[in-house]
């Protein structure tokens, strides 16, 4: 499969819904920073220095590659100045890479696995960024795969270790494991009985960082959080997985809490808010990207809550990658204005929400 063609698919493996939780956990992510023995960091690095690391990770990659590795075989190993700004941004917008990483187009490149649960950044803030992801509250899973990549790269590049700190890292709060476990929360009942801000400064305060959509610096959307360990030095990997998986059930149980509650005393608002966003969704000629985001979030709730029949749950997913500003411009081929793309993603949203029309 060529790299267009994994970006034209319309759901990575991770983006399914048949994980554990699903209803609230969307993925499950683990990331690994690692830097190599006697390498100045990337900040601090030249650019020629920068070009020497990739060098050494491009041989091993692809040799993986050509070999047919396990969790290697069929991946695609991509530079990152080879692609188009949309390209750089579908990236992006899949969770395959951070918004940062594609702001510098030189020395980088990442290697994509087939069905898009793992990826390995070079020359990001660390000199690998290793990452896996899993549908639904699967961090054991993402964590046993990144140990899995981790393993088989380390048995060709020489990491820099220390036996008192553990893997040394750009950033301090990484050092230790050099891990960062993070899920992705939908929590539309939270936000709408305005508790949501005040249970996420909560988790902050016991040790977990909130983060939105893509991220460090960006913004929560469609009612969708990231949550993820801030240390890394002085813990295990399974003390990390541990804490936030206990941390992530308490959101769990609280939201489903909310949506029970909702679903009681103000069904008939709830319900109409729900079908109201349905209905915008299959009517309107211009749609914003933020404002989609909003709407698949009140028809995703409508299909947890089996107050919304007849559509697909995986349309979210799909609609939640497809109608973001630089799928929008891949799938259809061409760059677009920005109203160009309210008309053409209102377009998209109405042909898709069709099909299930179309099954009842």
């Amino acid at each position: 499969m060529s790299l267009r063609d994994m970006m034209r698919r319309h759901i990575s493996g991770w983006m399914s819904l048949d994980g554990p939780e699903s209803d609230v956990v969307l993925s499950s992510r683990i990331r690994l920073a690692r830097n190599l023995r006697g390498c100045k960091f990337p900040p601090r690095s030249t650019d020629a220095e920068n070009k020497d690391v990739l060098a050494k990770v491009e041989q091993v990659v692809v040799q993986l590659i050509e070999s047919r590795t396990p969790l290697f075989k069929d991946g695609r190993w991509v530079r990152i100045s080879e692609l188009s700004p949309i390209e750089r941004q579908v990236l992006v917008e899949r969770h395959l890479v951070s918004p940062q990483y594609v702001q510098e187009v030189h020395a980088r490149a990442v290697f994509i696995s087939a069905d898009e649960t793992i990826s390995v950044m070079v020359n990001e803030e660390d000199h690998l960024r290793i990452q896996t992801m899993n549908a639904g509250l699967r961090l054991t899973d993402s964590l046993s795969l990144a140990s899995q990549v981790d393993d088989i790269l380390e048995d060709s590049l020489d990491y820099e270790y220390s036996e008192r700190l553990g893997y040394i890292t750009t950033c301090p709060t990484n050092v230790g494991t050099g891990m960062r476990a993070s899920v992705m929360l939908h929590l539309p009942a939270l936000a709408l009985a305005n508790r949501l801000q005040g249970i996420l400064q909560a988790m902050s305060r016991v040790g977990l960082v909130v983060r939105g959509l893509y991220g460090e610096g960006t913004d929560s959307v469609g009612n969708i959080v990231q949550l993820s360990n801030h240390v890394s030095l002085g813990c295990s990997e399974e003390e990390i997985v541990d804490n936030l998986s206990a941390m992530t059930l308490q959101l769990i149980n609280q939201e489903r809490s909310a949506r029970e509650a909702l679903a009681r005393d103000l069904r008939i608002k709830l319900e109409d808010k729900i079908h109201r966003s349905y209905g915008i969704l299959t009517t309107a000629r211009m749609l914003s990207s933020h404002e989609t985001m909003g709407l698949l979030s009140d028809v995703k709730l409508g299909i947890d809550l089996g107050m919304l029949e007849g559509v697909d749950p995986s349309a979210f997913t799909e609609l939640l990658v497809l109608t973001r500003p630089a799928h929008l411009q891949e799938f259809i081929g061409t760059e677009l204005t920005s109203e160009e793309r309210d008309v053409r993603r209102a377009d998209l949203v109405r042909e898709r929400l069709k099909i299930d029309r179309q099954k009842e």
